[in-house]
């Protein structure tokens, strides 16, 4: 009995360890360390006025490239925005990059992206977000563009051009995550919680953000 107990005990554990490890729970964790190292990265990392300003906040892990200079592009990740209020953030909604291709190749197979978008009309522009920590927050590129985006890729920081490319739901992974069908407008009102393999990638996002109203 005892070794039926102990054997059961090894199955539950091992079948929640595989619920953890999902291909959404891998990707949401993936993005949490990616904008931690981004913004742990002394003068080359997103400026904390540009992060307190941003109304939206999307991190791709590992982009993928097709080619060097010119060439097709995709990847996976999620986005949130301010809460009602503007103190924290709602839970995560998945997104997915395709299409077009980079203005600027900085190397490397794989590329990971974060973009601020400044405004809730922030899909109508992209632009290359200013590299360091400290870069005024009242350079022209703050004031006129509505999406801001850094890349990096080998440890390397750039600003990154995504014309070209298509921002849009992911709504498979949404399903995956949330266990239901759920657009990304409902869960970006806060209309719904964040799942257990969300919470980090939540209180990742409120660390960093020095905003509380």
């Amino acid at each position: 009995m005892k070794l039926l107990s102990l054997a059961a005990m090894v199955w539950a554990g091992t079948g929640l360890l595989a619920a953890k490890e999902t291909p959404e729970a891998e990707r949401l964790q993936r993005a949490v360390e990616v904008f931690r190292e981004v913004m742990d990265t002394p003068d080359k990392g997103i400026p904390q006025g540009l992060l307190d300003r941003a109304h939206c906040v999307v991190v791709v892990p590992g982009l993928k490239k097709g080619a060097f200079i010119v060439g097709a592009k995709y990847g996976r990740g999620f986005t949130s925005c301010r809460a009602q209020g503007g103190v924290g953030w709602t839970a995560p909604a998945a997104v997915r990059i395709e299409g077009g291709s980079f203005g600027l190749q900085i190397g490397g197979s794989e590329t990971d992206v974060i973009l601020l978008i400044m405004n809730e009309r922030g899909d109508a522009a992209v632009a290359g977000g200013p590299v360091g920590r400290e870069a005024s927050a009242q350079t022209d590129a703050y004031m006129t563009a509505e999406i801001l985006s850094w890349s990096r890729s080998r440890g390397v920081f750039a600003g990154v051009s995504l014309t070209g490319a298509t921002l849009r739901q992911d709504a498979g992974t949404n399903r995956e995550l949330y266990g239901k069908r759920i657009e990304n407008r409902e869960i970006l009102q806060g209309k719904a919680q964040a799942p257990a393999a969300a919470s980090e990638f939540v209180s990742t996002l409120n660390k960093y953000s020095s905003r509380k109203t």
